[in-house]
């Protein structure tokens, strides 16, 4: 039986079991990438139900109408799911003024899970015609307390004669009424409110309209975004504020992020370890670095076995960052070439290997390690051929995917079908990729490519849940060629 056939069987039964309720009422029976409940009226209509979760009977108000969907909110429960869960944050919610930075509190943390593994294994399916030979197992970690990066909006609110400091509202580009946030840190978390009243006493407090929060290992740093020079007394308070919290410091951004100043230099480094690795990742608050610290020490390791890395073999991590993956993959193969698409992050990335060389001990002794700057969303066959051969390739781009690498492996896989002739200098695509996504879509679209024009099986994928409690998934996916 073919998977769109079961779909068209879950569809049908759908149908009939709406035509069997009471006037009104919904079956849902799946779950959306927003975290909307999925259900269908007797007609065959697709309803998208704000707040629903699979199994339960509900009525909903219905917001908006189209030919073939309606979008709609909850307005009652007649069956409740089994996962149904109360949410661990007094600020979620479908009422008015909810904080939209969550959309999964009201289900059990392992069905979120579920849904997400579903989600990656419908779009590998529907866009990619590709199915995972093997099921990974999910990486999980904390459901709260993970955030360690965050944008905080920040807005006066004259008529409440109050500051707010948090994540919007659903659907809304007001800011939230926001007490205390659990998916933060806890000390963050204690923050929100002392913040709020910081914020009220500034002279600037028309003219501070965002916080961005990064927290490393040890320090803890707020980005405060100003639009007018900060007086002598605003500046007096934040360094009051920052003293009577340890680790605390105080960044400026007076206009775009090339402009974020420390306020007071000295103190310790905004940094993260990976252990595994004896690697420190220096890092500045307004870097990309993973939002969860837990479950990216799990992921780097989690790949580096997927990749089954050779000490004498040679590895390419396309879209390196900073780094992140490329300084633990020197620590077992036989040479990396770290592949970045700005000179200016490159160069911070040759610090940190530098950093790294000097501190790691010698049973961990980094490998001969390069970076080089590319645009990863122009390369061509000619640019793959002029990288040179690696036995094994590390992939981890931003949402947009890495359809132009693929695109370019697949044209060269292609030359060798039609020619019959080795390529030059006796290039080869490498024998295993993974691939680490933030977007099953472009993964999807990506392993199509590489699975019917590039020569490759897709051996095993799961989910990330780096984000819990929200519908966002991050994936890992294995490629072997054929």
């Amino acid at each position: 039986m073919t998977v769109e056939t079961t779909h068209e069987e879950n569809n049908a039964g759908a149908t009939a079991l709406a035509s069997a309720l009471p006037e009104g009422w919904l079956a849902v029976d799946a779950l959306d990438i927003e975290a909307q409940g999925v259900a269908r009226r007797a007609d065959g209509k697709v309803v998208f139900i704000d707040g629903a979760l699979p199994t339960e009977l509900v009525s909903a108000h219905v917001n908006r109408t189209k030919n073939n969907w309606e979008q709609a909110t909850l307005t009652a429960l007649h069956r409740e799911s089994a996962q149904r869960v109360k949410p661990g944050c007094p600020h979620f919610g479908l009422h008015a003024g909810a904080c939209g930075g969550c959309k999964m509190q009201h289900l059990h943390p392992a069905a979120q899970v579920a849904i997400k593994q579903r989600v990656l294994e419908d779009n590998l399916w529907h866009l990619g015609k590709v199915k995972a030979e093997m099921l990974l197992r999910p990486i999980e970690g904390p459901a709260w307390g993970y955030r360690f990066r965050a944008r905080l909006s920040v807005r006066h609110v004259r008529k409440k004669e109050t500051v707010l400091v948090g994540f919007h509202e659903r659907k809304s580009r007001y800011v939230a009424d926001m007490g205390e946030c659990h998916v933060l840190p806890p000390h963050v978390n204690a923050m929100l409110m002392p913040l709020r009243a910081l914020i009220g006493s500034l002279d600037a407090i028309e003219t501070c309209p965002q916080i961005e929060l990064a927290c490393g290992d040890d320090v803890t740093a707020l980005v405060l975004r100003h639009l007018e020079p900060l007086s002598t007394g605003d500046l007096a308070k934040l360094r009051a504020f920052a003293a009577e919290r340890p680790g605390l410091q105080w960044w400026l951004q007076p206009k775009g992020p090339d402009t974020v100043r420390l306020l007071d230099e000295g103190g310790p480094e905004l940094s993260y370890a990976l252990p595994e690795f004896g690697i420190t990742m220096p890092f500045k608050p307004t870097d990309f670095t993973q939002v969860n610290p837990h479950i990216n020490r799990v992921l780097v390791s989690r790949a580096l076995r997927l990749l089954e890395v050779q000490r004498g073999e040679r590895v390419i991590d396309w879209f390196c960052g900073l780094g992140n993956f490329t300084l633990p993959l020197a620590t077992r193969a036989g040479a990396v070439l770290g592949i970045e698409g700005s000179e200016a992050l490159v160069a911070r990335s040759r610090e940190n290997l530098k950093r790294n060389q000097a501190q790691v001990s010698a049973n961990a002794e980094l490998c001969a390690t390069e970076f080089a700057a590319r645009n990863l969303f122009e390369m061509t066959p000619e640019q793959l051929l002029a990288d040179g051969r690696a036995d094994r390739w590390l992939v981890d781009p931003p949402r947009e995917g890495a359809f132009a690498l693929s695109k370019a492996l697949a044209d060269l896989h292609q030359r060798t079908l039609d020619t019959g002739s080795p390529h030059p200098g006796g290039w080869q695509a490498p024998q295993r990729i993974v691939y680490v996504s933030c977007n099953p879509a472009t993964l999807a679209r990506d392993a199509g490519l590489l699975v019917h024009q590039a020569g490759y099986r897709c051996t095993a994928a799961g989910v990330v849940n780096m984000f819990p409690h929200t519908a966002h998934v991050e994936s890992i996916a294995v490629f072997e060629r054929t």
